[in-house]
Parts: C-alpha cells; sequence; structure tokens
C-alpha cells in the first residue's frame, strides 16, 4: 500500500473553514469598540498639536489648516514653575504612594493570610468597611492632623493621605494573593531554614508578585490622577501636581481657556500611565485574577 492510499483526506460534509462568520464579526466589533476609547484620546493628542486659534475646535469639517505646532506646549512650559517641574512632583508623589502602599500591604496581607490573632476577621472587616466613608467627610479632620503634624503643603504629606486611602483595597488584594499560595509550599520553605522575613522576601513575595503589581499600579494612577486633596492640602504653586496645574491652566485670564495648553497637560498626563500599563498589564490582569478559582 502507497502512502498516498494510507492518507485519509477529510470528507467536504465534516470540513469547515478555519475562521467562521461568528470569528469575523468578533474582530470587527473589536475593533470597532477599540476605535470608540482610542478616538477621545486622539483629538486629544491631535489638538495639542494645532495653533492655539484653532485648538478648541471640533475635529469635525471644515478641517485645521494650521498645521502642526509646539506652541501649546511651549506655554505649557512657561506656566507656574514649568511642567516638567510639576511633572516631577506628581510622580514623586505617585512613586511614593505606591512604594508605601506595596510594602504595607504585602505585610498586612500576610498576616491575615497566615497568622491566627484575636479579633482577626473584626479587624479585616473593619479595614474594609473604612471604604464606604466618602474621602470628603474626612478631608477636614485629615486637613487639622496634618497641620499638627506640621506636615500640611507638603508632598510627604499628600502621600500619607494617598497611603491612608489606598491601603483598605490593597490590604484585601494582597491577603486574597497570599490565601492562594499553597501553604506546603510555606512549610517545605520552613523545613529548608527560611523563616519570618526570610521567608516573605524570597519565597512568598515572588509568588504573590502579580498582585503586588496590580496593588502598586493602582496606588500609582490613583494618586496621579487625584486632584481634590492635592487641591486642598497643597497652597505653595511651586508644589502643585499636574492635576491642580491643569486647573489653573483651565481658568485662564479673565475666565478664557487655552484650550491647547489644556489639551498639551492631559497629553503629557496620559504618558506614564500608558506606559506603566502596557509594560505591566500581563501581571496586572494575572494579578486581579488571582482567587477567582481555587
Amino acid at each position: 500500500m502507497t502512502l498516498a492510499n494510507e492518507i485519509i483526506l477529510p470528507s467536504r460534509a465534516g470540513w469547515r473553514p478555519r475562521f467562521g462568520l461568528h470569528r469575523v464579526l468578533f474582530h470587527v466589533a473589536a475593533v470597532l469598540v477599540a476605535l470608540l476609547f482610542l478616538a477621545p484620546i486622539a483629538v486629544v493628542v491631535l489638538a495639542s498639536f494645532r495653533p492655539s486659534s484653532e485648538a478648541g475646535l471640533p475635529p469635525l469639517p471644515p478641517w485645521p489648516t494650521g498645521g502642526f505646532s509646539l506652541d501649546s506646549y511651549a506655554r505649557l512650559e512657561a506656566f507656574g514653575a514649568g511642567i516638567l517641574h510639576h511633572a516631577g512632583n506628581s510622580l514623586f508623589v505617585a512613586l511614593g504612594t505606591a512604594a508605601i502602599t506595596v510594602v504595607v500591604s504585602l505585610l498586612a496581607g500576610y498576616g491575615f493570610s497566615r497568622f491566627h490573632f484575636p479579633l482577626k476577621g473584626t479587624l479585616f472587616v473593619l479595614i474594609l468597611a473604612t471604604m464606604m466613608i466618602p474621602f470628603q467627610s474626612i478631608l477636614t479632620p485629615l486637613f487639622l492632623i496634618l497641620a499638627r503634624l506640621g506636615l500640611q503643603n507638603t508632598l510627604t504629606g499628600l502621600i500619607l493621605i494617598y497611603v491612608t486611602l489606598q491601603l483598605p483595597f490593597s490590604v484585601f488584594m494582597m491577603r486574597n494573593a497570599f490565601d492562594t499560595v499553597p501553604k506546603e509550599i510555606e512549610e517545605a520553605a520552613r523545613l529548608d531554614g527560611a523563616t519570618g522575613l526570610r521567608l516573605l522576601a524570597h519565597i512568598m513575595s515572588p509568588i504573590v508578585f502579580p498582585g503586588m503589581v496590580s496593588v502598586g499600579l493602582f496606588a500609582f494612577l490613583n494618586a496621579w490622577n487625584e486632584f481634590l486633596a492635592a487641591l486642598v492640602l497643597l497652597t505653595d504653586q511651586d508644589k502643585f501636581t499636574l492635576p491642580v496645574l491643569m486647573t489653573a491652566v483651565r481658568s485662564g485670564h479673565y475666565g478664557s481657556v487655552d484650550w491647547g495648553a489644556v489639551q498639551a497637560g492631559v497629553t503629557v498626563m496620559m504618558i506614564p500611565c500608558l506606559l506603566l500599563f502596557l509594560l505591566l498589564q500581563r501581571y496586572y490582569i494575572r494579578g486581579l485574577t488571582a482567587g477567582s478559582v481555587k
């Protein structure tokens, strides 16, 4: 029997195309939804590169004819201490908030997941219950506490406020991440001599790293985009973060709005968020889904 006779070809009735109509419709719908979400971002970015006289025009016919211009970024740099200075303030606050939140929530999540102590469940519920308190209702007490500590109108005080607001959700995330780790791994590490912080740093932390990334990314984005606390707690213009700076730019003189500078500032604010999410999206998605299936 030849090789050609051994090959059994599939029947025409049982053959199906690799890409059916439903898959084509799915991809077309996905592209349309992506364009719907990307359209506002594209409008903002393109408007930031228009001349000031055309920056506020809608992206509809008749199309602006002023061409490519960096005047909006130049005016934004000339406002206050400069866009780079205020971006540095926001970056310092966001990175500080993310770092402290990750460290504290890592320790707290490990404690709630692995240790037994009196009123453990009650304390955990109380921590989660703080998420139901509106931030606006405790803004005045927080302002008085920072003033008593000498941290009012400082970026360090603003970081502490953001960490306080972010910790309940972060502790909840990290406890769930540690709950997904089999206890046999920890017991084997203890038999090998790893205890205490060494066990947490060298054995447990690499396993729950996706959860740490999710917590840090949430803390960074919330601190980067937060407006109300920075507006109330910061009175020195040189210490303004980018959201507060955008409000000052938008106010303008005599009620006028420099739409070009506003769009340029929004474009600058989007860059770190997009880069972080694109770089860490794999860990972010794994961290969010940790504990969903056991």
